[in-house]
Parts: C-alpha cells; sequence; structure tokens
C-alpha cells in the first residue's frame, strides 16, 4: 500500500494528515472548516484515496494558514505515498461537469512545481470560507508535491459549483497519474527519472 503520514506543527497550526493513494474513497476530516471538510471529502472519495486528517488552526484570526498548511501536508502526503514513481502513469487528466460548471484539471508528477491557476470566482465566500483560499491551498499542495497542475474553467457561474468541480476533478485526474502500469519499467520518462 502507498501509504503516507505527515504531521506538521507551527505556532499556528498543528495538523497530522494520513493518506493512502490505494484506498477506497474514505475519509475522516476535521479542519474547523466545514467548506474544506466537504471539498476534501469530494477529493478523496473521487480520487479513491483514503484521507484522514485533523486540523487545529488559529482560525480565530482567519483560515489562510490552516488552509495553507493542510495544504502543505496534503502536498508532502501524495509525494511521500507515491515514492519512487516507478510504473505510475504519471500524468492524469479529467473534466468534471457540476450543474452549469464546468472544470479541466491536468497535471503531471514531474517533481517540478507549477501552477497554472484559472478560475474565475465571482463571490468573496462560500459560507465562512474565503474563496481567495483555493489558489493557496493548490499553490501549497503543487509546491509540497511537486506537481505540474493545470486547473481550468472551462464555464460556470456559482461559486460553489467551480470549486465543488474543481475539487472532483483534481481528485480524479491524480487517480489517473498515480495509477501503475504493469507495462511500464521504471519512471515514465526517457530521463529515466522524474524529480
Amino acid at each position: 500500500m502507498r501509504e503516507a503520514e505527515i504531521k506538521r506543527q507551527t505556532s499556528e497550526t498543528e495538523i497530522d494528515l494520513k493518506l493512502n493513494l490505494d484506498g477506497d474513497g474514505s475519509s475522516e476530516i476535521e479542519t474547523g472548516i466545514p467548506f474544506l471538510d466537504h471539498m476534501l471529502e469530494l477529493f478523496s472519495k473521487h480520487g479513491l484515496f483514503n484521507l484522514e486528517l485533523k486540523a487545529k488552526g488559529d482560525l480565530e484570526i482567519d483560515a489562510h494558514h490552516t488552509v495553507e498548511d493542510i495544504g502543505i501536508c496534503l502536498g508532502r502526503g501524495i509525494h511521500k505515498a507515491i515514492g519512487d514513481k516507478a510504473g505510475i502513469n504519471r500524468y492524469g487528466t479529467e473534466y468534471v461537469p457540476m450543474d452549469e460548471a464546468l472544470v479541466s484539471v491536468s497535471l503531471d508528477l514531474s517533481g517540478r512545481a507549477y501552477l497554472a491557476y484559472g478560475l474565475e470566482l465571482t463571490r468573496d465566500k462560500v459560507g465562512n470560507f474565503d474563496t481567495e483560499l483555493v489558489i493557496e491551498f493548490m499553490r501549497a499542495v503543487v509546491q509540497n508535491g511537486g506537481l505540474n497542475l493545470h486547473l481550468r474553467q472551462l464555464a460556470g457561474q456559482n461559486t460553489h459549483h467551480i470549486i465543488e468541480a474543481a475539487f472532483k476533478a483534481f481528485g480524479r485526474a491524480l487517480r489517473k497519474a498515480v495509477k501503475q502500469d504493469e507495462r511500464i519499467v521504471g519512471v515514465m520518462s526517457t530521463k529515466d527519472k522524474l524529480e
């Protein structure tokens, strides 16, 4: 089983994350940020990843530190669980519709961190969640996971629908990228190295 456990403690946050890339999509998530909990449950379910996450942060200030640090831990968990990347597809692309919204994610587990962010969110908040934190979360995952991630909104007006489609597409694209193929010898690169 490709698993990782990541712990992070700072003066602002305390995070305990367990990730299994070969799971069934079950999750236990408590971040103190209900909308983020829901989005991570969707990521887990659609990626078929098992995710356990407990986070405590300085939410009395705002959710920024907690969201960013969860992204850091998820990125590190993905990187650690993948291991040497031998036999994985490396690439994953997925389009997910959510009512009027359509979002695509294309990613490469190249080891080179890059985020191309293309969501156009017209509302500042969904519930109590600051929508500007979506890019902060994705940036933290990408930088700490070594992912090249292209996130594009192709249609949509409802901010909740757009963000939900993005998290589902991210999970489904990552599931494709980490899938192992017995025909792949070593890593999927003519350089024989992914970093």
